[in-house]
């Protein structure tokens, strides 16, 4: 009987300890869910009513950026894949040659133009976390709620933008 009653208090004693830890635990992701970040319901949309960039904006835009560069990735990493699946056919027919160089060419344009949409992603996922997201990088003005639905990694109003678009053009003249 003593060596159970030993046992017992050795029990007890591990289980005080295990406790501790796990209602501090529970302490500190209580004191984190108060501070951490404000959650959204998933149909939530921007509201003008609502305060300009207040932090569901920047919760609601951090989602939808995050997704769209999820879904961006997997859709490179398909056509990456399905494409060298196709380079084992090598056709005898010249033209037929020249049409699978030409339709991965295309492809890699695409590919291309979307590993650029994801680097502006990751620079408008920075704008959110260093708190210059939804304002013109030249004019410090709001870009607007319409806008960043349609085009979340636009940089600067319309107007900003659209001057930005003819120095292109000037340029490119050049």
């Amino acid at each position: 009987m003593p060596k159970t009653s030993k046992v017992k208090k050795k029990i007890k004693k591990n289980k005080p300890k295990s406790s501790n830890k796990n209602n501090t635990k529970i302490v500190s992701k209580a004191k984190e869910t108060n501070k951490g970040p404000i959650k959204i319901s998933k149909t939530y949309i921007p509201k003008d009513t609502e305060k300009y960039m207040c932090e569901k904006h920047k919760v609601f835009f951090r989602m939808k950026l995050q997704e769209w560069k999820k879904e961006l990735v997997k859709a490179n990493n398909e056509a990456l894949y399905n494409g060298s699946m196709d380079d084992n056919s090598i056709s005898a027919d010249i033209v037929d040659q020249a049409s699978s160089y030409t339709d991965k060419n295309v492809e890699m344009k695409a590919i291309n133009r979307q590993i650029k949409l994801i680097s502006e992603i990751d620079k408008a996922l920075l704008r959110i976390k260093d708190e210059t997201y939804g304002y013109c990088l030249d004019t410090a003005e709001p870009i607007g709620l319409k806008r960043l639905m349609a085009r979340p990694v636009a940089k600067y109003t319309i107007a900003a933008q659209e001057k930005h678009e003819k120095n292109e053009k000037v340029h490119a003249d050049d």
